[in-house]
Formats: structure tokens, C-alpha cells, sequence
């Protein structure tokens, strides 16, 4: 076994590998650029290697600076984590021929399933179902459009060397292939450098189902189940489980059969996921194999057991598979939700920043210890069920613009998928983020809809149910009403308190009522106002006309996280107060609320609205980010929907078009600032 490995990578998964890697002693090196100097998987490990500047290109994405500080530090092997170089075949191979283990598969595998044309031949030739298609590149939109006729339409073009979303098109009719064709090809020349692109059948209904491989160098290949990755939006997956709620014991027996039978054609070594599409009638096809570790590998760690991260360690330093395939087990459910900064309810623009408060839910499993959770005689989960976050940030610490947004992975393990979900939503709800925006509340929504619980989805269904973006309003709750009891319990503990302070003046002290009025604020002052009576004895009783809740609850005064009791029934919320304000959150749903006097509500209720200055002649940052074009100059005259500027972050840009006809007045900021959120960029006449 190795004494000392380098982690090229950042983030998350870097702290992940550490975790296994000390949990085996084994020492490790972490690489960091200058933006991530103070980031937490540099000071978990043993040494640190700085690479240079921020962006990737300079830093994690230079093979020979991980190659020199192999060399530096002595490190007998490179884990390349996801993502920059983990599926680089010229990385790999350079590492071996200096004489430094590469943690994954052989180049020739890398290369064998990079090549999205090159593999989907392979997996023929390996008897793996393919969809139909034509695998040869296309010369030109005429040549694609005769092709997506004999294919029979809906289909994909697909670029070569794809990924991310990018390079992919549906074309239902000749028009779209046509127009398809020639977009497709130009964004994979200008993404990836390569404009080869290719054309398949699209599976109707699809889903995104991937099967985990294992093999090592002794020809012992085997598959740890499969896990469900359908709900995606854009291409990126949002919440992914183990195992799928849709394919049957024959079907999960026939991908997984495949799967081996084509990793075992490239000679594969390492942990690997072969990914297919499935159509509604349990029909599947190949998509690609994805030669790394995947971001949702936990998944497949918890209902089995098995560290993945320290299988690929032992298969790259020589060992032999500990187990047979018969040997793999698959006990209850997990779901992985990733927690991205990014503000949902402003189009998941993504939310730089420094985060004031991270405080992730209680765990009973860890990466490097990714046992499900046990079970009592009666099938109830104990120590609350499985809970694991995977994260690469601290309290205090920065999000950077640079590179992609995830914040942490969270990880629950249930006896089945309803017990799973319902862990997920309390470990949501416990989940304390502030500084930057997190898309808790998106998650929170997906896992309470009425489809998501009944496994009733495929790729689309984001699309499909969120097709208008995402607001405040399409957070269901089935009770709202419990937020509001919340805030007056919190209320009535202020006033306790209050009351209880020493020095009072005789006849003049803080006397507790019982009946109040709590004021939920609104859009534009439109608050609603809701008469509660509350009383506290061993409870606080708050009643709200027939709805009676007595809570009890561990929050205390400036903490957010709060434990308790209503009628009986555990929750988990967050409480804070804001000036004369209490912030609720639950399920996915806030609210803000005010309790008082009725004669303080009647005043409220006629207090006039100021609403917000008019930024109508002002061009506004809709995230923060780098100002990396800008094509106007003062004076210019533009059309509506003509290109204003670019921002890019977390490895997006946004283009910023003019809403209307007008005049450039003045810039207000310059190419190559850092912006903030709504900063203006410039003004119109």
C-alpha cells in the first residue's frame, strides 16, 4: 500500500479522499490555487502544494505542476478526484511514464470510453444495447437531416466530445435538425475543440440510470448496483438515489451484466460508472462510461457499504477485489441531494461569497465510514437513521467565482425510499447556510412533490413541473400555519425573558398577554394578519381559530437550528430574528413574521408602502461574478435584446441583453471587475 498519496483536486472530493486515505494511513498531499489558499482541504491534509493563480487553466488544470509536486513531495500516487484531469488520457499516461501511479483506470481505458463515437462502437462490439443511431461523424446539416429521417424522429445530436449539457440538441422535425446540426457543432469547437458530432434515436420519457463497476488488475470486474439520476435540470443532476424506484430485479440483473461485459472489454481497473438511458417500457440503451469516481457515489457506499475511495486505492496498488459479485449487498435506500450555491428563486444564478453561518445536519455516517445506517428487530432505523454530508467548506470561509458551485452533498439512508425521503427532508431542515443563497428550498420542493414520492419521473420532470423558474409559492407545505405558531412560540420566548429581567420599575414591568395578532409580511406591504392566543405552562400553546399546536422545542436566543415537538410530532426548523422580525423556515417554505398588539396591527395595516428606487435606466449585475465583456461605450444607441455584457462565474457566463430600445449613458463598472449582486454595470439615457 501507498505511504503517501497527492489528491489533484479541490473541493469536496478532496476531502473525501483524505478522509479514507488517514482512516488507512496513508499521508496525502493536497494542491490548491491562490483562491483556495485558506480552503478546507488544505488543512486537512498533511502538505499542500500551491499551484498558481485562480482560474483552473492555470492551476488544477496544468498536468505538469501536479506532476512536479508529485515529485516534490514524494507522492507514490495521484488520486485525480472529478472533474479538471480525472478523464484526461494524456494526464493519465504522463503519470504512469514518470513512474507515479494513477489512481483510476489505464490510459487505453480512458481513451476507449473518452470518445463518445469511438465507445458507442466498442459497446456494440461487446453486445451492450446502443441506441440506434449513426456513430460516424457528420459532415453537414444536409447530410444530418437525411440521417435523422432514416433514424425516424424525435433524435439527439450529440457532439463527440460533449458533456455538461453542452454540445447536445433534440430535433423533431427536419427544420430543427437542420439548425441543430449547425449550432451543435459550433459550441463543441468552441467548448471542447473537437466539431465532430453525431446523431441517436431520443428515448421518449427517459430516464438516467448508471450502473457503479469495480474491477481490478486480475480481470475481476463486478457491479454495486445501480443508482437513479433523473432529476436533473439542464443536464446537471440534482438529486440522485440508490437503487432506482423504476427498473425490476431483471432489468437491474441485464444493466448490470452489460456493464461488466464493457468494462471488461476495455480491461478496466478501478471504479467506473456505465451510464444508459431507459425508456418507459424498461428498454435501455448506453450512453457513456464515465472513467472516475462520480459525485454521487455515496449513494452506492451506503447501501452497500463498501468505501469506493478505498477500493480504488487497493486496486491501484496491486490488490485484488475483497469480495465476488454474489457478495455485494444492497440494504434499504439512500438519496444524495447536492446543496449548490445558487439562488433558486433568482433562475439558479449562481451566489459567490463568504459564508457567515454553515452549520450542516448531525451524522451518523462519514465518507470514510459509509456504513448503512443498523436496524432494530422491528425494521426501525436506529440512532435516527443514516445522515452524511460531504462538504469542502467551513464556517467563515469563501465560495469562490472560479469554479463550480457545490457547497456540500447530503446523504441520508432509510430503511426504504419513504423512510429515505422523510430523513431528507429533516436533514434540509436542518441544514443552517448563510452569507450566500443555497437551493435548500428547491430541494425541500422536489422531495415533497406528489410525483417525486411516487417514483412517477423521468428527465424532464424539472423541466416539465418548473418550466417558468422556480417561486416562493411552488414550495408546498402541508401545514403553513405551523410556521406561523413557531414564530409567536419564538415571540412568546422573547417576552419571557424580558419579563424576567431584575430592576424593573414597580407597577411599570413587561406584562404578558395572551392574545396577539402575528403579521406575515408580504409583496409590497401586503401583509397578512393572523389572531393567535398563546399561553405558556409546561408548553406553549399557540391557537390559531380551531388549530391548536403546543410546541415545545430546544431553540435558543441567537441560534437558528431548532428541535422540538409540535402536538406531539418531531420537527426540525430554523428561527431568527431580524429587527423586530422572526425568519421561519420549514419543508422549504419561509416566511417572516411580526407579532403584536391588535392595536399595533390596525396601525401596520395603514402604514404606507415606500416602494424601491427605480433602477429601470441602470443595467444590473443579476449575480456576483467577473465582468468579462463589455460591448457598448457611452453614447451607443441598442435594440432591444442586443448583447450589454458578459458575467461569468462558477464556470458560467451570462449574457446580458437590453430589455428595451435606448441609449448608453455612462459605464459604471469595467472589464475585469468583480461585481456583487444588483451592482450597476451601466446607466441608459
Amino acid at each position: 500500500m501507498f505511504t503517501k498519496i497527492l489528491i489533484a483536486n479541490r473541493g469536496e472530493i478532496a476531502c473525501r479522499v483524505i478522509k479514507t486515505a488517514k482512516r488507512m494511513g496513508i499521508a496525502t498531499v493536497a494542491v490548491y490555487s491562490e483562491a483556495d489558499r485558506d480552503a478546507r482541504h488544505v488543512g486537512l491534509a498533511d502538505e499542500a502544494v500551491l499551484l498558481g493563480p485562480a482560474p483552473s487553466r492555470e492551476s488544477y488544470l496544468v498536468a505538469e505542476k501536479i506532476i512536479a509536486a508529485c515529485k516534490a513531495t514524494g507522492a507514490q500516487a495521484v488520486h485525480p478526484g472529478y472533474g479538471f484531469l480525472s478523464e484526461n488520457e494524456d494526464f493519465a499516461r504522463r503519470v504512469e511514464d514518470m513512474g507515479i501511479v494513477f489512481i483510476g483506470p489505464k490510459h487505453h481505458s480512458i481513451a476507449a470510453m473518452g470518445d463518445k463515437i469511438a465507445s458507442k462502437k466498442l459497446a456494440k462490439a461487446a453486445l451492450v444495447s446502443t441506441i440506434p443511431g449513426w456513430n460516424e461523424a457528420i459532415a453537414t446539416p444536409e447530410e444530418a437531416v437525411k440521417i435523422a429521417r432514416d433514424i425516424g424522429y424525435p433524435v439527439m445530436i450529440k457532439a463527440s466530445a460533449g458533456g455538461g449539457g453542452k454540445g447536445l440538441r433534440v430535433a423533431r422535425d427536419d427544420k430543427e435538425a437542420f439548425e441543430g446540426f449547425s449550432s451543435c457543432r459550433n459550441e463543441a469547437r468552441n467548448s471542447f475543440g473537437d466539431d465532430r458530432v453525431f446523431i441517436e434515436k431520443y428515448v421518449e420519457e427517459p430516464r438516467h440510470i448508471e450502473i457503479q463497476v469495480l474491477g481490478d488488475a486480475f480481470g475481476n470486474i463486478v457491479y454495486l448496483q445501480e443508482r437513479e439520476c433523473s432529476i436533473q435540470r439542464r443536464h446537471q443532476k440534482v438529486i440522485e438515489e440508490a437503487p432506482s424506484p423504476f427498473i425490476s430485479e431483471a432489468t437491474r440483473k441485464a444493466m448490470g451484466e452489460q456493464a461488466v461485459a464493457l468494462a471488461r472489454a476495455v480491461d478496466y481497473q478501478s471504479a467506473g460508472t456505465v451510464e444508459f438511458v431507459v425508456g418507459k417500457d424498461q428498454s435501455f440503451y448506453f450512453l457513456e462510461m464515465n472513467t472516475r469516481l462520480q459525485v454521487e457515489h455515496p449513494v452506492t457506499e451506503s447501501i452497500t457499504g463498501i468505501d469506493l475511495v478505498e477500493m480504488m486505492l487497493r486496486v491501484a496498488a496491486g490488490e485484488r477485489l475483497p469480495f465476488t459479485q454474489e457478495q455485494i449487498p444492497r440494504r434499504g435506500w439512500a438519496i444524495e441531494c447536492r446543496i449548490n450555491a445558487e439562488d433558486p428563486f433568482r433562475g439558479f444564478l449562481p451566489s459567490t461569497g463568504r459564508l457567515v453561518r454553515y452549520l450542516p445536519p448531525p451524522q451518523t455516517m462519514e465518507a470514510a465510514r459509509p456504513v448503512p445506517a443498523t436496524f432494530d428487530e422491528a425494521g426501525r432505523t436506529l440512532e435516527g437513521g443514516g445522515v452524511r454530508v460531504d462538504t469542502g467548506v467551513y464556517e467563515g470561509g469563501e465560495i469562490p467565482m472560479f469554479y463550480d458551485s457545490m457547497i456540500a452533498k447530503l446523504i441520508v439512508h432509510g430503511r426504504d425510499r419513504f423512510d429515505a425521503i422523510a430523513g431528507m427532508r429533516e436533514a434540509l431542515n436542518g441544514f443552517v447556510i448563510r452569507g450566500v443563497a443555497s437551493n435548500i428550498p428547491f430541494q425541500a420542493a422536489l422531495l415533497a412533490h406528489p410525483k417525486f414520492v411516487a417514483g412517477d419521473f423521468n428527465t424532464g420532470f424539472i423541466a416539465e413541473q418548473y418550466g417558468a423558474g422556480f417561486r416562493a409559492e411552488d414550495v408546498p407545505h402541508d401545514d403553513p400555519d405551523f410556521l406561523v405558531a413557531l414564530a409567536a412560540a419564538a415571540w412568546r420566548r422573547y417576552r419571557e425573558r424580558a419579563a424576567g429581567i431584575s430592576g424593573q420599575l414597580a407597577g411599570h414591568g413587561v406584562v404578558i398577554g395572551e392574545y396577539f395578532v402575528v403579521a406575515v409580511r408580504g409583496d409590497e406591504g401586503r401583509h397578512t394578519y393572523m389572531p393567535v392566543r398563546i399561553r405558556s405552562e409546561e408548553t406553549i400553546t399557540v391557537e390559531m381559530g380551531a388549530k391548536n399546536y403546543q410546541l415545545t422545542s430546544d431553540w435558543q436566543f441567537g441560534g437558528i437550528r431548532a428541535h422540538g415537538l409540535c402536538n406531539g410530532q418531531p420537527f426540525t426548523a430554523q428561527i431568527e430574528r431580524h429587527g423586530l422580525w422572526l425568519r421561519v423556515e420549514h419543508n422549504g417554505l419561509r416566511i417572516e413574521a411580526q407579532v403584536m398588539s391588535a392595536r399595533a396591527a390596525e396601525l401596520l395595516r395603514v402604514m404606507p408602502f415606500k416602494p424601491p428606487a427605480d433602477m429601470s435606466r441602470f443595467l444590473l449585475s443579476p449575480m456576483p461574478g467577473l465582468l468579462v465583456d463589455l460591448a457598448v461605450v457611452p453614447g451607443q444607441k441598442v435594440l432591444a435584446g442586443e448583447r450589454l455584457a458578459v458575467i461569468e462565474a462558477m464556470k458560467m457566463e451570462n449574457i446580458l441583453t437590453a430589455a428595451h430600445d435606448g441609449t448608453v449613458a455612462e459605464l459604471l463598472a469595467g472589464k475585469g471587475e468583480s461585481l456583487a449582486v444588483d451592482q450597476p454595470i451601466l446607466s441608459f439615457a
